[in-house]
Order: structure tokens, then C-alpha cells, then sequence
């Protein structure tokens, strides 16, 4: 598969976004000053400056506003102030200055298809009844029609909400039912009401106002709802209909992203970077959504690529990963996004388990190679790469013991879900250690130290016990270490233009263990050559022609001979090859 990048995207000086890399932090575990074992804003500009080493050009914020924290922050209690747990307002000023200081970016997340129920626009439509003037905010609908009010089968349709149960919660005093598609305690703010999006909009501009650079947009595309809200087909063994269908992408959500961008994004005087998180997104959808003449978001995230190791169970029935899989998903985006679209580019975040224990080889032998491996793969394709906090290091799944050691609220209302199904507590818990979200939360690994120089406090959620060895500290020291190859790859998205503008072409497409792939740069003839060995055996593979002897852009081992065909790749081992024709 071949394309060519549109000068209307990549390179221009207005999608400054194109050659720069996103580090995103999740601010309850990244660094704590105050030793309450919770990270925090003061904590983060103490680390400043190890991200300006590692190169990364935009900061994204997980959510650090007031939140009851019963999804962690994305329950939002007020969209206009910091949680004491991070600090105050005043503490962010000061980041967001350090930030821009350094030269980089900040982005915020910002979760608006939902809000905490402790929200006051949520109590006001809660407490003033069915006729209360910001009932509208949310969306609240009777009891199904001859079923007794808060009983079982009651709710006013079949969804299951994405933390497992009903996406529908009773509010005995009015009689009726508000939807939540996550938790009960998130309801659904209602889009179609104008006012909503205007009080958006207004505490969007607001934060634009005061600083920030953008804003990464949590499952923006669920916004909109078929008004219908119709049953959902009941998948096998399942309690719940599967509403999807009805919300994921729904009616209005182009009308309401490019009002978004006409009333929020256009209006400020910066060029920002907009990325809207999109559950099921398709590529048709996606290319939609980020064509620039469209003017909606700068990109997306999607999903396809970290549900292919996911069973007929669903998320927690991991599977192995097959190599033709993942080529054949990313290059579909590759292509899809060629022509008008971008690409955002990850493997972990704060909701993925970590991706060198997923995808890669987190064994003593083979866990910083396949670290490197995976970066490779992922920083030469096309898009903007984001890089999770500890990835640079590493870092791996948690070795969680029981049920106890996990804090993530999807985790554990499955647990309970499936405990009550019969399901083996062992079977459970392997799914929970290979895919829980918490894999991803456990606190950012500073030094070989207690609690891993993260606080001098008790942690909120337990430090990986391999921080003795795998740490900034140790590997800030290495010039040979996983950090240090991560600043390299970030050092090369600033200075290779095939790299943002070049065109892809996948190689050997149904191999099962080599990711091969060209990028090449139609305006100064540059052509890149990605060679990578997904095992842990050897693999000797055919270059395409012309390739012997190219110089070496990056490795992740060091060569033991010129590049020739057929060449031989040791396990785990990454090659970036440059010429010009």
C-alpha cells in the first residue's frame, strides 16, 4: 500500500502539530511533592525538565479538575478549577508558564460527553424534577412501560453501560431514569440542548483564555444520541443490549464537532491542537472528522489496534497478538489518512495495559530491545506519536497478587461481575493482570528508591516492584538505555522530513514475524526502510532492491555487518535505513 502525504496536512506551518510528539501524563501518578501519595501539579513542574531532555514537544494533561474521583478524575465536579488533591489554580498558572518556558505545549483533557453527578448542573437537573429548567442538561426518560419503577428491566431501554450493569440509574424522587454510559455516578450531559454546548464552548474559551494549547477530547464521539434510544441487540451470555450503534458516532456529531471548531477553535488567535478520543470510530468516519477543509479535529484517536489481542470475552480475554493483524490495521489507517487526513500514533495510555508486556517481550532478556523495537514501529509511521508516561523507560504490567491491589473502577466492577457469574477467581484475575487499566496507573518509576522516588509518602496504588531496576535515574546514566533511544527517535521527527511528509508503503504484508515498511519523500528524494523482528528467534529476510549498504538512521543493536540481501535480525531487533534517490 503506497500514498502520498497532501501539503494541506503535513509540514505546513499551520499543522505545527505534524512533526511533534505528545507526552502524556497522568497526573496521580507521575510525581508527588507533598507526600500525600498522590501526584500532583508542583510535582509535575519539578519533572520538567527531564521531559525537555527527552525532547517531547506538547504536554497532555489527564484531568486534574474537582472530581469525587470515581473514575478518576473523568468525573468532572467542576470544569473550571483544580482539585486540591493537584493543587490550585494558581499551581497550574505556574506549570503552564514552566511549560511554555521550556518551549513546550500543554494540552488539557477535557470530558464533556459526561459529567461527575456531583456536577451543579447535574444536581440542578436532579433536584429541580421533571419540569426543572436545566432537567434538559441531562438526558432522563420514564420507567419502560408497565415495570415497576427501579426494578430489574425497568430502564428505559437495554444499554449496558461500559463498566458493566445498566447505563441507566433510578432517581426515585422524580420518578425517572438519567443514562449514564460509563459509571452512575457520570451522567450523560444531553447535546441537543443548545445550552449545553454553549456553557461548553464558554468554559472551553475560558481555558483557552488563560493559556493552554489545546485539548484532547475524552470519547468525544459519543456526544451525540439517536433520540429514539432504541434496545440494543443482547450479545450471547450478556444481561445488556449492545447500544452502540445508537451513540457511537451518532446523528448530529459532525454538527456538533464543526460548531465546536467555529465557536471554540477558530475564534483564538493560536493555532491549537484538537484530538478527539473515539471509541469504534471507522476509518470513513475518521477521515471525516480530520480533513481540514472540514474543519472539525486534527486528529483522532482510535481504537482498532489495541482491541486485536481481545477475545470473544471481550477486553479482559486477552489472546496473543498476530503480527498480520496489527500490519493489517495500522497500514488501513496508513491509507485511509493519506489523502485529507492524520493519524495519532500510540500504543499505551492511561487506559491500555503496557504495551512491552502486550505487544512486545518484557522478559530480562528481551524487554528493553522490543521497548525499542515498538518505538520504532510506531515513531516512523505517519501521524503525531504519543509517548505515556513511563513508556520511555519501559515499563511493564504490574505483578498483581488479588483483587485488593487494584484501584480502576472498570476492573473492579468486572471482578464482581463475573464473580457473580461463577466465573474461576484465578481465570479473573489473569485477565485483570494482563488487561486492567491499572497496569498503566501504577506510579511513574523515578529512581531504584522506595515507592521508586514517586513519594516519600504511601503511594494510592502500589509501586511495580521492578523499579529497582528499570528507573529514569538508572537509565538517564545509559547512553545505550530505552530513555535515551526514545529522545533519539523524538530528535529524528524534528529533523527527518520523510518522517511527517514522506509516503508509506507496507512490506511482506502476511508475515507473521517481520514489520517492514518504506517512507519516502517525494520533495528531496529520501527514502526511509523499517525493518523490524516481532520474536524472539532470528528471521532472515529479502531487501527490497537497491538497499545494500544504506546508512544506518537508528537501530536498536548495533550492526555486526553492512546492511545486505537476504539480511539476518536477531530477536527484537529494529533497523531504520536512509538513502536518496
Amino acid at each position: 500500500m503506497t500514498f502520498d502525504v497532501p501539503e494541506n496536512v503535513a509540514g505546513s506551518a499551520d499543522a505545527w502539530w505534524s512533526d511533534a510528539v505528545v507526552y502524556q501524563i497522568y497526573p496521580r501518578s507521575f510525581a508527588d511533592s507533598d507526600a500525600d501519595g498522590i501526584g500532583d501539579l508542583p510535582g509535575i513542574v519539578e519533572r520538567l525538565d527531564y521531559l525537555a531532555q527527552l525532547g517531547v514537544d506538547v504536554l497532555w494533561l489527564s484531568p486534574v479538575y474537582p472530581s469525587p474521583h470515581d473514575d478518576n478524575g473523568y468525573d468532572i465536579s467542576d470544569y473550571q478549577d483544580i482539585d486540591p488533591l493537584f493543587g490550585t489554580l494558581a499551581d497550574f498558572d505556574r506549570l503552564l508558564e514552566a511549560v511554555h518556558g521550556r518551549g513546550m505545549k500543554l494540552v488539557m483533557d477535557l470530558v464533556v460527553n459526561h459529567t461527575s453527578d456531583e456536577h451543579v448542573w447535574f444536581t440542578a437537573s436532579r433536584d429541580g424534577g421533571p419540569t426543572g429548567p436545566r432537567r434538559d442538561w441531562y438526558i432522563w426518560r420514564p420507567p419502560r412501560e408497565g415495570m415497576q419503577p427501579g426494578t430489574p428491566g425497568a430502564e428505559p431501554n437495554n444499554w449496558e453501560s461500559w463498566f458493566s450493569g445498566p447505563a441507566w440509574t433510578f432517581d426515585e424522587a422524580s420518578g425517572e431514569y438519567y443514562l449514564h454510559t460509563f459509571s452512575r455516578k457520570q451522567p450523560d450531559l444531553n447535546w441537543d440542548n443548545p445550552e449545553v454546548r454553549r456553557a461548553v464552548h464558554a468554559m472551553m474559551r475560558w481555558w483557552l483564555h488563560r493559556g493552554v494549547d489545546g485539548f484532547r477530547m475524552d470519547v468525544i464521539n459519543l456526544i451525540s444520541k439517536d433520540p429514539a434510544l432504541p434496545d440494543g441487540i443482547v450479545p450471547e451470555g450478556s444481561r445488556y443490549g449492545f447500544g452502540h450503534p445508537y451513540y457511537v458516532c451518532g446523528p448530529r456529531i459532525h454538527e456538533y464537532i464543526a460548531e465546536m471548531h467555529r465557536e471554540v477553535f477558530a475564534r483564538h488567535p493560536r493555532r491549537l491542537l484538537t484530538v478527539g478520543e473515539m471509541p469504534g470510530v471507522t476509518v470513513e468516519e475518521a477521515k471525516l472528522f480530520t480533513d481540514p477543509a472540514r474543519r472539525e479535529l486534527d486528529m483522532v484517536f482510535q481504537f482498532e489496534h489495541v482491541g486485536l489481542d481481545q477475545g470473544p470475552g471481550g477486553k479482559f480475554d486477552a489472546r496473543p497478538l498476530r503480527l498480520t493483524d496489527l500490519k493489517a490495521s495500522l497500514g488501513r489507517w496508513q491509507t485511509g489518512l493519506a489523502e485529507t487526513g492524520w493519524n495519532s500514533l500510540y500504543w499505551n495510555n492511561h487506559d491500555q495495559a503496557r504495551v512491552v508486556s502486550r505487544f512486545g517481550d518484557d522478559s530480562p532478556a528481551h524487554r528493553d530491545r522490543s521497548a525499542k523495537l515498538l518505538a520504532t514501529v510506531l515513531h516512523l509511521h505517519r501521524g503525531t506519536p504519543y509517548v505515556y508516561q513511563g513508556e520511555e523507560l519501559g515499563m511493564a504490567n504490574a505483578p498483581f497478587a488479588s483483587v485488593d491491589d487494584f484501584r480502576d473502577i472498570e476492573s473492579l466492577n468486572h471482578h464482581r461481575e463475573q464473580s457473580a457469574l461463577g466465573t474461576a477467581g484465578e481465570t479473573i484475575l489473569d485477565g485483570l493482570r494482563r488487561r486492567s487499566r491499572d497496569n498503566a496507573r501504577t506510579p511513574m518509576q523515578w529512581d531504584a528508591g522506595e515507592h521508586a522516588g514517586f513519594t516519600t509518602g504511601t503511594p494510592w496504588i502500589a509501586v511495580n516492584p521492578d523499579h529497582t531496576t528499570v528507573n529514569a535515574k538508572a537509565q538517564l546514566a545509559d547512553p545505550d538505555s530505552v530513555f535515551h533511544y526514545y529522545r533519539r527517535l523524538i530528535e529524528l521527527r524534528h529533523t527527518e522530513p520523510a518522517l511527517t511528509r514522506g509516503d508509506f508503503h507496507m512490506l511482506h504484508p502476511e508475515h507473521e514475524q517481520l514489520y517492514a515498511f518504506t517512507r519516502h519523500d517525494p520533495a528531496t528524494g529520501t527514502e526511509l526502510l523499517v525493518l523490524a523482528n516481532f520474536g524472539g528467534t532470528t528471521l532472515t529476510v529479502d531487501l527490497p532492491d537497491g538497499w545494500d549498504h544504506s546508512d544506518t538512521l537508528i537501530a536498536n543493536l548495533p550492526a555486526t555487518s553492512p546492511l545486505t540481501s537476504p539480511h539476518t535480525l536477531r530477536p527484537w531487533e529494529a533497523r531504520v535505513h536512509r538513502r536518496t534517490r
